[in-house]
């Protein structure tokens, strides 16, 4: 990058799935994205952003929430403002998480998943889960803070099978190739 480049500064993460078959029970999927201190960029998270949450200043936060998968277009969008996010996070990371109430369910149960990530315009990614389909959650994006240009973005899809307490909490580990 050069110097007039400031990396990536303000994303915007959307999820959309069709409802479920008539007659089953309503898949609910949640964007999920938690911070890490620079100090520790792998350890713990320094906080979790979820459907229930925003970031205590703002920077991460849930514009839309479905339950069901029936809204139109993209049924959950979340935006990360990471320009503004404080110096002492370095790394944030991305991921969806399927609600296991009432039945346990994968990916390969999910009608028409999708993910998209984008920063204004410019779509930096898009996926449709198949290389998870026996998750239960997966990590759809990991942005870190490079000092000297801002922040970078690292797609890929990586898949969990872990209910959505453990995979908020394991989901920064060392991304496997």
């Amino acid at each position: 990058m050069n110097g007039l480049n400031k990396g990536i500064r303000k994303v915007e993460i959307a999820l959309r799935w069709d409802p479920s078959p008539a007659g089953q029970p309503p898949t609910d999927l949640d964007i999920v994205a938690a911070t890490y201190f620079a100090d520790d960029p792998q350890g713990a998270p320094a906080y979790v952003v979820h459907f229930d949450s925003r970031s205590p200043d703002g920077t991460i936060y849930l514009n839309r929430d479905s339950k069901d998968g029936k809204g139109f277009g993209w049924d959950e969008v979340m935006t990360v403002e990471l320009d503004r996010l404080d110096a002492r996070y370095a790394r944030v990371v991305v991921g969806v998480v399927i609600q296991q109430h009432p039945d346990h369910r994968t990916f390969v149960s999910v009608v028409n998943p999708a993910v998209r990530i984008r920063e204004g315009y410019t779509d930096l990614a898009e996926d449709d889960f198949g290389g998870v389909l026996g998750s239960t959650a997966a990590t759809v994006a990991e942005f870190v803070r490079v000092p000297s240009d801002g922040w970078s973005f690292r797609s890929g899809v990586q898949g969990f099978e872990d209910d959505p307490a453990t995979f908020t909490r394991i989901m920064g580990r060392l991304r496997q190739s």
